[in-house]
């Protein structure tokens, strides 16, 4: 009887997923970026400019993360490269879409700078996602700032805050209304996302956020103003506030919104094409003035601050409602203001030496020297 030696058939290894982070080693960029490392094997790609404030700083973290592993790329260029950017997406089955131009200020200083990176930047990641064929999960973190002045919305006053006298809270009904060029150029990004799933068939999201904190964070009075009170107050350095301090924003944590992402890629097919509003919601409100004192509480430390005449467009009061997210995936904040507080406390008791280095900032020519040790 002729015996045929069986032969094994190897399996070939399936590659792991390839996420793409665009702004990853800004503050929230490099927060989900270190939870993808930590939490899976997906191969994460880091595309920075590497010029905001403490990237390099946020980067070698996460370098440390991804030791030897081979799980971390780190692409250095810009969005309105559009080459790049092809390059970058072409291997990319998730993209999440963080880079931007974020300060209102500065978008009234120079609006034909925000408009080339929030919107010319935004349309060069879509096309080349499109282009792929892929049809890749793309996420794109828009702003409240798209709903305008809301100056139609009766408010309320006590003495240490304001309030919508008539309703809860902000939902994805409510109209837009572009106020500055940052909003201008924020929402009409916000629209091509979500129009690129209604036309292409792109699984798109836009998230809606409002004033997101915690780790990581190097806020200055522009964006980061929770983590800029307290890094003042601990500094001892005299806080500006525009208007009379009562204003009132709900502040989301960076770790609950890592939470949020995480929610929307375990259930994409479901969410594709939603927009929907992400931040703490109403127990989270609290005003400028109300967030002087419980630094003051936690820190033993009374914040001095000074007032200012207020600033064009920003808004009385801000809630997000974020039912919708609830109800599509189950995502509902965890942290209170006082967790987000303590959490940015440990990460600078850890940390706080490089506010004072130089090594905050760098440039993007000497970056590739500087940063060792990871594939380009």
């Amino acid at each position: 009887m002729l015996k045929v030696k069986s032969q094994v058939r190897m399996k070939t290894p399936v590659p792991a997923r390839g996420v793409l982070i665009f702004g990853g080693a800004g503050f929230i960029g490099s927060n989900w970026a270190r939870y993808l490392l930590t939490k899976t094997e997906l191969r994460v790609q880091v595309f920075d400019n590497l010029t905001r404030r403490g990237v390099r700083h946020n980067l070698e973290a996460l370098q440390k993360v991804a030791g030897h592993s081979g799980q971390l790329k780190i692409t250095i260029g810009d969005i309105r490269d559009s080459e790049l950017v092809n390059e970058a997406v072409s291997s990319a089955d998730e993209i999440y879409h963080f880079a931007a131009q974020v300060a209102v200020t500065s978008s009234v200083g120079d609006p034909r700078f925000d408009f080339d990176v929030n919107v010319g930047g935004t349309i060069n990641i879509l096309e080349a996602a499109r282009k792929t064929g892929r049809r890749p999960l793309l996420v794109f973190t828009s702003t409240n700032k798209v709903y305008g002045h809301l100056d139609s919305y009766r408010v309320s006053f006590t003495s240490s805050r304001c309030d919508f006298a008539a309703m809860e809270a902000i939902s994805e009904s409510q109209p837009l209304d572009f106020y500055s060029p940052y909003g201008c150029s924020k929402g009409a990004a916000d629209q091509y996302v979500h129009d690129y799933a209604r036309i292409y068939g792109i699984p798109t999201v836009v998230f809606r956020m409002s004033c997101i904190a915690g780790p990581s964070q190097f806020g200055n009075e522009d964006q980061g103003w929770v983590a800029h009170f307290l890094y003042s107050a601990l500094g001892c350095k005299a806080i500006s506030i525009y208007g009379d301090g009562r204003q009132v924003r709900d502040v989301l944590a960076v770790q609950d919104l890592v939470q949020a992402f995480e929610a929307v890629r375990s259930h994409r097919e479901r969410v594709a094409g939603h927009v929907f509003n992400v931040g703490g919601g109403r127990k989270n409100a609290i005003s400028l003035l109300e967030l002087m004192d419980e630094i003051r509480e936690f820190t033993g430390i009374t914040p001095q601050y000074q007032f200012h005449a207020a600033r064009p467009g920003d808004q009385l009061v801000y809630v997000t409602d974020y039912s919708k997210l609830q109800r599509l995936t189950g995502w509902r904040p965890s942290m209170n203001v006082r967790d987000i507080i303590e959490s940015i406390y440990r990460w600078w008791e850890e940390h706080h030496g490089v506010f004072d280095s130089e090594s905050l900032r760098i440039s993007p020519d000497t970056a590739v020297q500087q940063i060792s040790g990871v594939a380009f």
